[in-house]
C-alpha cells in the first residue's frame, strides 16, 4: 500500500470517528479531529480539511432538531454575544501564546465533566435566563475568537439550564454554527482570513457525515440519563485531551 493511500485511509479514520464524537455528544470533531490528523499530515493541512467538515456537520446538527425556532428565539441574546464577542478574541490570536489559554479551557472542561457525572448538579434559575445568556455568548465569543474553542462557557451554560437531549445537542448546533461564522468574519475584520481550503476538506466531509450519522443513531438510542454519562464524560475526556494537547505544544 503507498504511503499516499495510507495517509487517506487514515485521515478518513480520523474523520468517522471524530464525526461519531459529535454525533453523540453534540461536539467534539474539530478537537478529535486536529488532535490526530497532526499525526498524518501538516498541522495547516489539518485546518485546512477541518473548514467545511466542521461548519457543515454544525449546521446539520442545528437543522436535524425539532425545536430551531423556539431555541433561536430563547437564546436570540446569547448568539448576539457570540457575535460581539468573537471579533474581539480574534485580537488575541496574534498576540501571544493561546497554548495557555487552551490548556486551561481544557483543564476547566475536565472539571465540569467530572462534576457532572457526580450526584452534584449545577443550575440556573429561569429568572436569571434573560440576563445571563447575552453574558454567557460574549464569554463564549471572546474564547471562540481567542482559541477556537465554542464549548466553554456555553456547554456547561446550556446543560445547567436542564435542556433535554434533543434540545441540548440543537442548542449546541446553533450556537457553534454562529460561532464558525462569527469567527470567519472577525478573521476577515483583522485581517487573517485566507481562503486555503483545498479540494479534500471537501471530500473529508463524507467519512464526517458518516461518523456523525452513526453517532446520531447512538444517541437517539440512548436514554436520558445514560446520555448525560456520556455527555459528561465525553466533556471530561475531551477537556483532558485539549489540556494535554495544548501542555506539549508549548
Amino acid at each position: 500500500m503507498s504511503d499516499h493511500l495510507i495517509v487517506i485511509v487514515l485521515t478518513s479514520i480520523i474523520f468517522i470517528a471524530a464525526g461519531i464524537v459529535k454525533g453523540v455528544l453534540g461536539m467534539g470533531l474539530p478537537t478529535v479531529a486536529i488532535g490526530f490528523l497532526g499525526l498524518v499530515i501538516a498541522p495547516v493541512e489539518a485546518a485546512a480539511m477541518l473548514v467545511l467538515p466542521s461548519l457543515i456537520t454544525n449546521v446539520w446538527q442545528l437543522v436535524a432538531g425539532p425545536n430551531f425556532k423556539a431555541l433561536s428565539k430563547r437564546f436570540g441574546t446569547l448568539l448576539l454575544g457570540i457575535c460581539l464577542g468573537t471579533p474581539i478574541g480574534v485580537s488575541f490570536i496574534t498576540s501571544g501564546n493561546t497554548q495557555i489559554v487552551t490548556a486551561g479551557l481544557g483543564a476547566v472542561l475536565s472539571i465540569y465533566g467530572a462534576f457532572g457525572l457526580s450526584a452534584a448538579r449545577l443550575t440556573v434559575a429561569p429568572k436569571s435566563e434573560w440576563w445571563l445568556s447575552p453574558v454567557m455568548g460574549f464569554c463564549t465569543g471572546i474564547l471562540m475568537g481567542a482559541t477556537g474553542i465554542s464549548a466553554l462557557p456555553v456547554a456547561p451554560y446550556f446543560t445547567a439550564l436542564g435542556l433535554k437531549k434533543d434540545d441540548l445537542i440543537q442548542a449546541l448546533g446553533l450556537s457553534f454554527t454562529i460561532s464558525s461564522f462569527a469567527l470567519a468574519v472577525g478573521l476577515f475584520i483583522t485581517g487573517q482570513f485566507q481562503m486555503t481550503v483545498a479540494a479534500a476538506s471537501l471530500v473529508a466531509l463524507i467519512p464526517a457525515f458518516a461518523g456523525m450519522f452513526l453517532g446520531q443513531k447512538l444517541r437517539n438510542r440512548m436514554p436520558q440519563e445514560l446520555f448525560k454519562k456520556c455527555f459528561f464524560g465525553g466533556l471530561l475526556i475531551l477537556g483532558a485531551y485539549m489540556t494535554y494537547r495544548a501542555i506539549t505544544l508549548m
